[in-house]
């Protein structure tokens, strides 16, 4: 085997263990030489090789990409599958960012257990990482720059070209005659990554010939200092997070180091699903917390995401939908969806003629408890009941006629007690998040 190419990935392969492989191709230069090279190794194609395509819809020609891109794969013998995602580009993260998000989103949904996406990234790609993340104010992990393998849904993210320059690349396609996509919003200057690849290196290059190699360098610095640093803040992590509730002691993240505190919010959110702050939201969420008075509950929102401070804690969650505070259902028994996305359900069946009218909080509403001797608002049964707030708009409130008998699963008066009593169920309240 004469090819460099193939005999980089070659020798990988015989380092890592036979899992499947499946290699996420845009269709352009980049991923194509890779899908390439991979397709004339035996040992690649033994591991089931195939091809993932993510048409983001963004572009009039993306459809005549993807059938580039199957054509390309047939010419391989190789299966492509089309992935076709939704990108909002009102979302308030970029656009950039936003259709990033979907394309992994769909990647993680689509691989098989224990699967190798195979990413095309390369070692300009990392230089270009590193200075992005510089840019936005980022500490040591993530100016370690792209691990070359991370968990990705049911398999893993890999990265095997990082060692590789963009030039070797694109010699590889030259030699092979490779037809590839030219995405004009490459070229875009507005593009942060564009403008740095193709205004700032170059100049940086010129005046420093060492540049790459001193940025990789100390990549490789932050990586070890974040790496040593991780043990540090996963220990306060499990001191902070409260298992039950997923939530952190407040005060004391705010008393950690920033550079165990950063790293240890970060992953919290990531665990959750969500979006980690800025350096700015970030700071917000610091001023917040030193500032903030008792019996407030402040909440900080960034795209993707809502922190509260509420109980001397930080809660996360998805940022919530509009809800019509006027909304109300009859329930006749069939799990009842709430507009938050939550779920009001009965314990066991109930009687095919028992229908209760659900609403939601207008503003004033009170209810006796059963057994207790005072009628309270639902505002102070919530604080002591502490229903967290970001819960309490879409809390199903349960009526017969015009008489409030229940609030969700938490409180019922004497007739709504009743009421289940003679039913043979209770109603059960399942929040959205």
């Amino acid at each position: 085997m004469s090819d460099p190419l193939q005999q980089h990935l070659a020798g990988i392969l015989a380092a890592t263990p036979p899992a499947a492989l499946c290699v996420a191709f845009s269709g352009g230069p980049d991923s194509s030489a890779l899908l390439h090279a991979l397709a004339h190794l035996p040992q690649a194609r033994t591991r089931g090789l195939r091809a993932l395509h993510v048409d983001h819809g963004l572009h009039a020609d993306s459809a005549a990409w993807a059938e580039h891109c199957r054509r390309f794969c047939a010419t391989l013998a190789l299966p492509c599958e089309v992935l076709r995602v939704h990108v909002d580009p009102a979302s308030g993260t970029g656009l950039e960012a936003t259709a990033r998000d979907a394309r992994y989103a769909a990647f993680a949904a689509h691989l098989h257990e224990g699967e190798r996406l195979v990413l095309a990234h390369h070692r300009d790609d990392q230089v270009e990482t590193v200075l992005l993340k510089l840019l936005r104010g980022a500490g040591p992990d993530a100016l370690g720059a792209m691990h070359a393998l991370r968990t990705l849904g049911r398999g893993q993210l890999w990265r095997p070209l990082l060692g590789l320059p963009r030039a070797q690349l694109r010699a590889y396609v030259e030699q092979h005659g490779l037809a590839f996509i030219e995405d004009p919003s490459n070229a875009d200057m507005r593009l942060s990554r564009n403008y740095l690849r193709h205004e700032i290196l170059p100049r940086l290059q010129a005046h420093w010939p060492q540049a790459t190699d001193s940025i990789l360098h100390s990549a490789a610095l932050s990586r070890a200092a974040a790496d040593a640093l991780r043990t540090q803040w996963l220990d306060a992590l499990e001191r902070l997070r409260d298992p039950a509730t997923d939530s952190l002691h407040a005060q004391a993240w705010l008393d950690l180091p920033p550079a165990l505190r950063d790293p240890l919010l970060d992953h919290w959110l990531h665990g959750r699903s969500l979006i980690a702050p800025t350096t700015a939201q970030r700071r917000q969420v610091e001023r917040q917390l030193r500032e903030s008075r008792p019996g407030t509950l402040p909440c900080i929102r960034w795209p993707g995401t809502e922190l509260h401070i509420w109980r001397g804690r930080l809660w996360s969650v998805p940022p919530a939908p509009a809800i019509d505070p006027q909304w109300q259902a009859d329930w006749k028994g069939e799990p009842l969806q709430l507009p938050d996305g939550g779920e009001l359900r009965w314990t066991q069946d109930a009687p095919p003629d028992l229908v209760i009218a659900v609403r939601l909080r207008r503003g004033g509403e009170r209810i006796k408890p059963a057994g207790d001797t005072h009628t309270r608002a639902l505002r102070d049964l919530f604080q002591q009941g502490m229903v967290p707030p970001w819960q309490r708009p879409a809390c199903p409130l349960l009526y017969a006629g015009d008489e409030l008998i229940a609030v969700a699963d938490r409180w019922a008066s004497a007739r709504g007690k009743a009421i289940f009593q003679q039913a043979g169920a209770r109603p059960q309240w399942h929040p959205a998040r």
